[in-house]
């Protein structure tokens, strides 16, 4: 209980910690599905907090999907944000308005955004003069 009220986790993450407390599995088991019936834990919820928490970070959809997969958790819509807006604005917040002209300051730009988690097509938008 003390883990869930300072954040949500996902199944995968409670059952790794309490092993490392050494619990036996049985009483882990028992103990996720309390939790899960009481609608304590619960992973879609815990999903759409961790993603809007990346997203709020500036992470892109491939990353987060990443991270999620890593959580235990499969089933997520990443559909809802503007992945291609969110790119663009953390392009210009790291390095301004002015797209460059300079191939290696272009593709430096690039693999920034690569690093954030964008795929080729967000990258490519971010660059866009609109």
């Amino acid at each position: 209980m003390r883990m869930l009220v300072r954040r949500e986790h996902s199944v995968l993450e409670i059952q790794q910690k309490l092993l490392l407390k050494d619990f036996d599995t049985d009483s882990i088991v028992q103990t996720i599905k309390s939790l899960i019936d009481q609608n304590y834990q619960s992973d879609e919820r815990f999903a759409a907090d961790f993603i809007q928490m990346r997203f709020n970070q500036g992470k892109g959809p491939v990353k987060i999907a990443l991270e999620l997969k890593q959580r235990g958790i499969e089933y997520f819509n990443l559909s809802e944000f503007d992945w291609f807006l969110l790119a663009k604005e953390i392009r210009q917040k790291k390095f301004g308005v002015d797209i460059p002209s300079n191939y290696k300051q272009l593709a430096q730009q690039k693999r920034f955004l690569q690093s954030r988690g964008f795929d080729f097509e967000q990258i490519n938008h971010a660059f866009d003069h609109e």
